[in-house]
């Protein structure tokens, strides 16, 4: 699991530093508004490297590019890579993973990686699509979408709704029923995953029968008080800034930001499936999450939420630790529900 490897290695970077006392730090978000569990970690993640830049970025991408090989493989499920074309006539590479064993009448599930829409590949969130596919049979269909240190919005948005309108098309391959078409993703996949939900409702391209944007990165004004002068673990307000001027370019700043691009800007979630999310009280993200959640709930969408005390952005790629356990178990059990649940026709 890749991302339960990286755990580790920063780990074994960081064995020298014998407790968390020894981190020195005057930061916001202090050692003691952080869950027991995930102090240690978290103060050796952010005095190693304090926040995102843009070389960061490029940099984390060589190396995803070159040595990812070994994310592809998995010994519980089926593994393909496919080819799509995209309107310009350029290919999009999508991960699609299936049980061992043909399953009938399953959902269909696009999931989204996260990375600030500028890192990334599909195959770090293996140990999610796994879960999805081992509880239920479903087929899940993965993008290795535009990261905007190649190209800016709608690259990333429209290799995503590209991803979405093939699942339609093709699920029925894997065994999927056109009538339980789900969407995922965690982070900036999460904000995506918000983001394509909210085309699919509005061109009635696709009916989503569940959406399940986990901590999604949703506003690019920042104006939330979460979002300012946060320090936290992973993810912060300086990653934030350096992530949302690389994905809207000359947008970033403006009034022309399109809904698709940060949906916290639309004013309308009737019509919107039920929804699953999680996030944590020291998240960045933490305050446009419960607006999105008040949101969709103020318009009849149907909103299952939990709130973690004193967990960082992405807490629950630590999957040692209790929050993190508990987290992945809400999801599991979530989609579980939905699987028995929900179902929206095809127009």
């Amino acid at each position: 699991m890749k991302k339960f490897l990286s755990v580790l290695l920063c780990i074994c970077i960081l064995i020298s530093v014998p407790t968390v006392s020894a981190f020195a730090k005057d930061w916001n978000v202090k050692t003691e508004d952080i869950h027991p569990e995930l102090q240690f970690i978290g103060n050796a993640v952010r005095t190693i490297m304090p926040h995102f830049t843009e070389k960061i970025f490029s940099v984390a991408n060589f190396f995803l590019d070159n040595f990812g090989e070994g994310l592809k493989l998995s010994r519980k499920i089926n593994y393909e890579e496919k080819q799509i074309e995209r309107p310009d006539g350029s290919l999009l590479r999508i991960c699609v993973y299936s049980p061992k064993e043909k399953a009938e009448n399953v959902p269909g599930v696009l999931w989204i990686h996260g990375g600030g829409y500028a890192i990334g590949i599909p195959e770090q969130d293996i140990s999610f699509i796994e879960s999805f596919v081992l509880s239920s049979g479903c087929v899940v269909v993965a993008p290795d979408y535009t990261n905007s240190t190649d190209a800016p919005y709608p690259a990333a948005f429209d290799d995503c709704y590209l991803s979405l309108l093939w699942l339609k098309e093709n699920g029925s391959l894997y065994g999927m029923r056109s009538d339980q078409i789900f969407v995922g993703g965690d982070s900036a996949g999460g904000g995506l995953c918000a983001a394509v939900t909210l085309k699919a409702r509005d061109t009635k391209d696709v009916n989503i029968a569940f959406q399940m944007p986990l901590y999604p990165m949703l506003d690019d004004r920042m104006i939330t008080e979460s979002s300012k002068n946060n320090d936290a673990p992973i993810w912060n307000t300086k990653s934030n800034e350096v992530a949302w001027k690389l994905y809207l370019a000359d947008d970033y700043k403006s009034d022309n930001v399109s809904k698709y691009a940060s949906p916290s800007r639309e004013t309308d979630y009737g019509s919107l499936p039920p929804t699953l999310t999680y996030i944590g009280t020291v998240d960045p993200f933490l305050d446009e999450t419960l607006k999105y959640v008040d949101d969709l709930k103020s318009a009849g969408v149907e909103v299952s939420f939990r709130l973690f005390d004193g967990c960082f952005h992405g807490f629950d790629l630590f999957t040692f630790t209790s929050p993190a356990k508990e987290a992945r178990q809400f999801l599991l059990d979530g989609f579980n529900f939905a699987v028995k649940n929900y179902f929206a026709e095809q127009s």
